[in-house]
């Protein structure tokens, strides 16, 4: 299990985004982009979780 924080990349924001990675990375790619204006590739995402493990 994953879990992605916007606060963890510096938005004010409360959204969570856990789960299997496949989904975390289409739900956190879909609410940067539609919330924040930020499109972040799937690329970029990854390096986030795999970060985040490491």
């Amino acid at each position: 299990m994953v879990e992605l924080k916007c606060r963890d990349y510096g938005f004010e924001c409360d959204f969570v985004a856990e789960g299997q990675v496949e989904g975390i990375i289409d739900d956190f790619k879909n609410h940067t982009e539609e919330v924040h204006g930020i499109d972040y590739t799937r690329e970029a995402i990854m390096q986030f979780i795999l970060r985040k493990q490491g």
